[in-house]
């Protein structure tokens, strides 16, 4: 009996290659709309889908092939004698091989002027119909859903005439993940056209960008997967001119990085960032200034780090970049001579090239963080705040240079591990203390860090102060200006000890916790 093929394509790459192979092996095809057009044209000799159902393509093509005839001749078991005598009974022929992708769903929503209408009418309905029919019967049906399954299928019809049941199975198995990467797009779609914001099921699909060496640790098996609908500020999204392959670690912590700058808007700023926490913070007139601030915040720990900078680089930068070890360095461009400069003998450095411009889009994707047998999701931490909303809290009030200093350093410890503080000057971070299981400990090392620069400098704290230990450590330092949420019902002993050494403290109201 003469084998038959099903092939009704939007990605036509190879596909009139795949099917004059099928025709030397001596099989019908069977085809629909395009792709039909495509293999008439190309001389492929093929069926009409109407010819099988003997019912014409309706509806602008929206039924063509939901109809027994098809569905039949995918789903019938060809082990069970009444599956097969009920085909025969309603002259329906069998269906062997079912070559099929879907409307381009998300290549339409991604259109910038798409409207409702276009989208709806993208939504495949018969091709996912198709699919799962033949990946549910893989028993017998060999369905392919991936152009880069035509080589192996045609390799195993030419040598055995059949493909294998392992193929078919994993086949299939690619099949099921297609359609629901495919479904979870539209139902993402649809969520946010209705304004659901904690839909019951979460529905989200990513594409493997990367196989990776291992994850956090040699021992653990990692991979990098990207969002079916790319973020164009992302490490995933980002162009890399230069360097090897990013490792999980390298990932983690240049994300971490570019989050950081998306606060650093106004002027040229350097952010410096090891193990997920910035160790140098510069602002500056111009990059290289900025460059020069983030090194001396911290020249021993910018020692194998990422370094992210809000500006184009140029070869007075680089060339300053160059004469130290850095892992990964990301910017909106280079100019040509920096490229230069900083590939020579670099082979390893990685270059980013990332779009800046598209950091506002960045900031309404959802954070997703895997625990135990659950997934937790929540907004990012991208609250506008406005310093004329925020309290001053002692009766010394800060001076013009200490409030500069001390809305550099609001910003700045967003991105410090909870505990956390960070002192900072109005250009520049001073001391890190990052991620202490106490705050007075969390204190002790930024200042310590910061010690004999603290002339100007002034201190923040991701969270309000527990006790009044906190500041009188602050005090003795001798740093004059608090930034701190407040919020504790000791507040009051810590305005109490910021007033007995004349320090200004300073409540934001809001809360920046990084875990």
């Amino acid at each position: 009996m003469t084998k038959r093929a099903l092939i009704s394509v939007s990605d036509k790459a190879g596909i009139v290659e795949f099917a004059q192979e099928l025709k030397k092996l001596g099989w019908d095809i069977i085809s629909t709309g395009g792709t039909k057009v495509a293999l008439d044209k190309a001389g492929v000799e093929t069926i009409a889908i109407d010819d099988v159902t003997g019912f014409p393509e309706m509806l602008d093509g929206r039924v063509k092939t939901l109809h027994p005839n098809i569905h039949g001749g995918l789903l019938a078991r060809r082990d069970l004698d009444s599956h097969l005598q009920a085909a025969k009974d309603n002259h329906i022929e069998l269906i062997d091989l079912v070559v099929a992708n879907l409307y381009p769903f998300k290549e339409t929503i991604l259109k910038p002027e798409v409207t409702y209408a276009d989208a709806v009418e993208n939504i495949d309905i018969g091709g996912p119909s198709m699919l799962r029919s033949a990946a549910k019967n893989h028993a017998s049906v060999t369905v392919v859903v991936d152009p880069a399954d035509y080589a192996v299928v045609l390799d195993e019809l030419s040598a055995n005439g059949e493909t294998s049941f392992e193929t078919r199975q994993r086949l299939a198995a690619k099949v099921f993940r297609h359609t629901a990467a495919y479904d979870a797009l539209i139902a993402e779609y649809f969520t946010k056209q209705v304004g659901e914001t904690k839909p019951e099921k979460l529905t989200i699909t990513y594409d493997l960008k990367q196989p990776m060496r291992y994850g956090e640790n040699p021992q653990q098996d990692a991979d990098f997967y990207q969002k079916a609908l790319p973020t164009d500020y992302s490490i995933a999204s980002a162009k890399q001119l230069n360097g090897k392959e990013l490792s999980f670690n390298n990932i983690r912590d240049a994300d971490a990085a570019i989050r950081i700058i998306r606060d650093f808007k106004d002027h040229p700023t350097v952010v410096a960032l090891k193990h997920m926490n910035p160790c140098g913070i510069g602002q500056a007139d111009d990059i290289e200034t900025a460059w020069d601030y983030a090194y001396e915040a911290d020249p021993v720990s910018i020692f194998g780090g990422i370094v992210v900078l809000n500006r184009q680089v140029d070869a007075a930068t680089a060339k300053k970049m160059h004469a130290i070890f850095l892992e990964i360095i990301i910017a909106p461009s280079y100019s040509e001579k920096a490229l230069e400069i900083l590939t020579t003998k670099k082979k390893n450095l990685r270059i980013l090239q990332l779009p800046f411009e598209a950091q506002e889009a960045s900031q309404v994707e959802k954070e997703y963080t895997g625990v135990v047998g659950g997934l937790l999701v929540q907004n990012q931490d991208v609250i506008e705040e406005n310093p004329a909303d925020w309290k001053v809290v002692t009766k010394r009030q800060p001076n013009d240079q200490e409030k500069t200093a001390l809305e550099f350093a609001w910003k700045a410890i967003k991105y410090v591990k909870s505990n956390g503080i960070i002192v900072t000057n109005d250009h520049m971070t001073l001391g890190v203390g990052p991620g202490q299981t106490n705050r007075v400990a969390s204190v002790r090392i930024a200042l310590d860090q910061a010690k004999d620069r603290l002339d100007s400098a002034v201190l923040a704290s991701d969270a309000f102060f527990p006790f009044a230990d906190n500041v009188e450590e602050i005090a003795a330092a001798g740093v004059k200006a608090i930034i701190q949420p407040g919020g504790s019902v000791r507040d009051q002993e810590s305005i109490d000890m910021a007033d007995k050494y004349g320090i200004a403290m300073v409540f934001t109201g809001v809360r920046h916790f990084r875990h």
